[in-house]
């Protein structure tokens, strides 16, 4: 299928998702778009999400403005021109194989919010990442307050989404937004696919679970009863022989 705002590419077991709006931002095409390319993964085993100049700039203000506005006071239509944003990112979130952002340039707004649903996160020396939706009048709802929390905090959360200003990627890295910084952005992609086909050869399912328990949002408990169901259903002799030959 051709799209608008982004391109879907397969090379052996790896999807790339390329967010390719022509101003680096996310217009009313890129929420459309981007659940109907997460139904053509097919048999990839790992998606690599990137952006074309600029991870993300955040919303296309002029272009969703309108959509936006002449759903104001209207709790319902408000809901539901958000509830489409909603649908892209949790999409990608709950899809079972591992995703790898790769952010060089600008990660602005729902474009961290994006990151942010993501598994594992890369990025370039020339990345910044900023929740700035304050300055514009607007509470970040699209999940960054939500996920943030748990991978930097709730304070440095509360530090971006408060004051609405940038970070670097060594600050970035030294808070756990993101686990590498690479040089620059050929660097980065490149470190991006080799991640990616060494997740790639791992059990499915072993990663499948992992990201589903990490994801679960359940008491100690509860998650480790998860864990271990998992395994009891999906665990295989076969896999860990074959492990242990490699090691």
């Amino acid at each position: 299928m051709t799209y608008e705002s982004v391109r879907l590419s397969c090379a052996g077991e790896v999807a790339t998702l390329t967010l390719a709006h022509p101003k680096g931002a996310f217009g009313p095409a890129t929420w459309r778009e981007v659940p109907q390319a997460l139904r053509e993964l097919g048999e990839a085993r790992v998606l690599i999400v990137r952006g074309e100049r600029h991870f993300s700039v955040g919303l296309d203000v002029a272009a969703t403005a309108p959509v936006i506005g002449a759903a104001l006071g209207d709790p319902a239509k408000f809901r539901a021109v958000v509830d489409e944003m909603h649908a892209a990112i949790e999409g990608l979130a709950a899809l079972p194989i591992p995703v790898v952002a790769a952010v060089d340039g600008w990660c602005i707004g729902a474009g961290l919010e994006l990151a942010a649903a993501c598994d594992l996160r890369l990025c370039s020396a020339g990345a910044r990442f900023s929740l700035p939706e304050v300055k514009l009048g607007i509470t970040a709802d699209l999940g960054g307050l939500q996920r943030l929390p748990h991978l930097i905090g709730r304070g440095r959360t509360a530090h971006l989404a408060l004051t609405g200003e940038p970070v670097d990627a060594a600050t970035a890295e030294r808070w756990g937004l993101v686990t590498e910084v690479l040089p620059d952005a050929d660097a980065l992609y490149a470190r991006a696919d080799a991640l990616a086909a060494h997740l790639a050869a791992l059990p499915p399912k072993a990663l499948e679970g992992t990201k589903r328990t990490l994801q679960g949002g359940l008491p100690h408990a509860q998650s480790l009863a998860a864990a271990v169901e998992w395994n009891a259903r999906h665990m295989t002799a076969e896999a860990m022989l074959s492990a242990l030959k490699k090691s």
